[in-house]
């Protein structure tokens, strides 16, 4: 018997997206289901379509054909006339990290983490900083308030990005390859932010090639190629033994595992 918590949070379906005119297909009819516990890490190789899928789910990117749901609602869509329509409100409650912190560098710390409680809730100043201040001495950053973009490493930048997008209270984060353009020493600070997040069920998906972070908050793993799901399952299954060959080619390839 089926229950509400078990309705799917996302349901995409047959998401078709291309650019130059249809001349490069990236997602070639995708479906993905998830539900509110899960944690999914979508990996594949490059040009498979897995950032373009996160930028379509935050309303970043509009779709050819097709259709998303969010807590059983209709979010995303496309109309007769081929343009997409996007539910302003239900995109407000995703949050959304990339690669680059997309920081404001004209904004100190606190400045960035509260400009968009103020400007999209109407949120007091005051409630907004206490709220800021809150989320940056969980993430170890208190001491950071008033420094600007420029004074922080790159696991600093990113932590006050996660941060940033968590002052909205999003029912769902995206993380697109947030620690590829960190020092190796900085990648910890970073993945264990995020861990801290699952741990609170945050649902979550993540875009990686960092195998060790995969199999640590994955309770999903998703094999994208060719703009499509070639395989989805536990990450024991997926990462540590795949049914499909193009899985285990790419495992073998980017983490150096025989299978």
């Amino acid at each position: 018997m089926s229950t509400p918590s078990m309705a799917p949070l996302v349901k995409m379906e047959g998401l078709h997206k291309s650019y130059g005119g249809g001349a490069v297909k990236v997602l070639q009819g995708l479906d993905i289901e998830m539900k509110a516990g899960d944690r999914v890490v979508v990996i594949g190789p490059s040009g498979g379509g897995k950032s373009t899928l996160l930028r379509v789910l935050m309303g970043l990117e509009k779709i050819d054909r097709g259709s998303v749901t969010f807590g059983g609602k209709p979010y995303i869509s496309t109309n007769g006339n081929g343009k997409t329509d996007i539910d302003a409100k239900v995109r407000r409650s995703i949050g959304m990290v990339f690669q680059h912190y997309t920081l404001f560098p004209h904004l100190d710390v606190i400045g960035n983490l509260i400009l968009a409680p103020m400007k999209v809730r109407g949120e007091k100043k005051a409630a907004a900083q206490e709220r800021a201040m809150g989320l940056l001495t969980r993430f170890g950053l208190a001491q950071k308030a008033n420094f600007y973009p420029a004074q922080l490493s790159g696991g600093q930048k990113q932590r006050v990005a996660i941060a940033r997008a968590l002052m909205l209270d999003p029912k769902l984060m995206l993380f697109d390859e947030v620690t590829s353009a960190l020092d190796p020493e900085l990648v910890a600070e970073v993945e264990q932010v995020i861990l801290q997040l699952a741990k609170q069920d945050m649902p979550m998906v993540i875009v990686t090639h960092d195998m060790w972070f995969a199999k640590n908050i994955a309770s999903r793993v998703i094999f994208c190629a060719g703009g499509v799901v070639v395989e989805d399952g536990p990450p024991e299954q997926v990462l540590g033994s795949p049914k499909e060959e193009r899985t285990r080619e790419f495992i073998e390839r980017v983490f150096h595992i025989k299978h």
